[in-house]
């Protein structure tokens, strides 16, 4: 199949498709922020959150800027310059780069946020953390607008996309302590300043293990249901963690907001590449590298 370049609004599609805007939850603000879907797209840059410093990033030479977290999450009167969201705009128009955004739908979609991050840990036989889940709320990636199924052993051809909910629930290949397991955590994501940190004692086995990209902390109770012995997540807060310990027998695997989410960059990158593939077109898209978590500096407590 011959191919040509793609235009934002084909690239729109595809990722629609893996990540279906119907999915959203009605707060959120996800889809096409900024440009035109008429123009032509060589160059996708994945990150997660729309920064100033991501925004000149892209416009170094890419065309569209795919971000987790939305520009304007609330709503906003104007976009001057005086501002860091107004600056965001003005650097991408300058540049013609567009501005798309995959948030909560990309949370919830399977292969997801949640899925990356469980791929990332190295964690098997993953599956939904909510196992009661009625088949009902699962939607059919057929009217949800999700990618086709594939033509068996054609691996160019991205797998379907389902709505499962938030987190996924995995096994490690061995049990190991909670040391080393946090351990495993902090090889398996970029570097932070606030790193990992656990509740519970280091030398308690985990075996299975509960994922929720961003913050999840509210998943306790049901990861302990479906027989999780720790649940990475992030944002954790004082006297949630403290409740979520005290109710449930878990331990609460704490990282970097930002961290827990960027493995899922270079999954969506190349669903987007893939995606476009079947149809014809072809774009290069790369991850950002700049770590926007915004805690620089860790001292540690004597």
């Amino acid at each position: 199949m011959s191919t040509r370049l793609a235009t934002v609004g084909d690239c729109v599609a595809v990722l629609e498709r893996a990540y279906p805007p119907a999915w959203a939850q009605p707060w959120d603000a996800v889809g096409l922020a900024v440009g035109d879907p008429e123009a032509p797209v060589c160059a996708v840059l994945f990150a997660v959150d729309p920064t100033v410093e991501v925004a000149v990033e892209a416009a170094g030479g890419a065309q569209l800027l795919v971000t987790h977290h939305p520009l304007f999450l609330r709503g906003t009167h104007g976009v001057a310059e005086t501002g860091p969201g107004g600056r965001v705009v003005a650097s991408l128009i300058r540049a013609g780069v567009a501005l798309y955004t995959a948030h909560t739908n990309a949370d919830v979609a399977d292969p997801g946020v949640s899925d990356a991050l469980a791929a990332a840990i190295g964690l098997r036989r993953v599956g939904p953390l909510d196992q009661d889940q009625d088949p009902a709320q699962a939607q059919d990636p057929a009217q949800a607008g999700s990618t086709a199924t594939p033509p068996a052993g054609d691996a160019a051809v991205p797998a379907p996309t389902v709505c499962r909910g938030l987190g996924r629930i995995g096994e490690l290949p061995e049990p190991e302590p909670l040391d080393r397991f946090c351990a495993r955590v902090a090889r398996a994501l970029p570097a932070t300043a606030g790193g990992v940190r656990a509740t519970g004692a280091a030398d308690q086995l985990v075996r299975r293990v509960a994922v929720c990209g961003g913050s999840g902390g509210e998943l306790a109770g049901a990861a302990r249901a479906a027989g999780a012995d720790v649940l990475v997540t992030a944002d954790g807060r004082h006297h949630h963690v403290l409740d979520a310990v005290g109710e449930h027998p878990i331990a609460i695997v704490d990282v970097a907001h930002w961290a827990s989410e960027w493995p899922w960059l270079a999954q969506a990158a190349a669903r987007l590449e893939a995606g476009l593939r079947t149809r014809g077109r072809t774009v290069s898209a790369s991850v950002s590298a700049i770590v926007t978590d915004p805690w620089r500096l860790h001292v540690p407590s004597r």
